[in-house]
């Protein structure tokens, strides 16, 4: 079987998040399996998924975008989350609810601009544990960068496949990887 350019960066991606894993908690499993009490929070984020053309100022998914918000559901199934955050738009929430269902919680909404931003990452900071956060091609990377991570690129316009994983430890270290995940879909990786 051939694999993709994407295909083995989310390997690759992988690797690293095994690797950064390994060094911040070895006796744990290592995809967001992290007891806030030993210092550790795990974040998952994405972009939401394909968006419809239905309504201009808050659209819903397209069916490939459903698609990838079922597949979102699967990659996570086993991370233990403690928390789930969107943004009070419908792609988002419709991102997030997949995950939300198949864990039995409930999806936290956040301000993405002005100090709803800087109020997450506090959030985030302060509540230890393993959290999914879904936002937009522009909020994503920034939250990203505001965690401490690197958002490696800004996210294309057709770009809807990124999870990034950011790993806040003790005493500040930040580990980030960049996976991808369901279709690949444009943005040209």
């Amino acid at each position: 079987m051939k694999t993709t350019w994407s295909r083995r960066r989310m390997i690759t991606g992988g690797l690293h998040l095994l690797l950064a894993g390994a060094l911040l908690a070895p006796a744990k499993p290592v995809l967001g399996q992290a007891d806030a009490g030993e210092g550790l929070t795990t974040i998952y984020l994405v972009r939401h998924a394909e968006r419809a053309d239905d309504h201009p100022s808050d659209p819903t998914l397209t069916p490939a975008g459903s698609e990838r918000a079922r597949e979102l559901a699967r990659v996570l199934r086993d991370v233990p989350l403690d928390a789930i955050h969107s943004t009070d738009y419908r792609r988002t929430r419709l991102t997030a609810a997949p995950v939300a269902e198949a864990q039995g919680m409930d999806v936290e909404i956040y301000d993405p601009r002005g100090p709803g931003m800087a109020e997450l990452v506090e959030a985030l900071r302060a509540s230890g544990g393993t959290h999914l956060v879904v936002g937009h091609s522009n909020t994503t990377p920034a939250l990203v960068e505001a965690l401490g991570g690197d958002p490696i690129s800004p996210v294309d316009e057709n770009e809807y496949d990124r999870l990034y994983v950011v790993v806040l430890g003790p005493a500040g270290t930040v580990t980030s990887s960049l996976l991808r995940f369901g279709a690949e879909a444009g943005g040209g990786h």
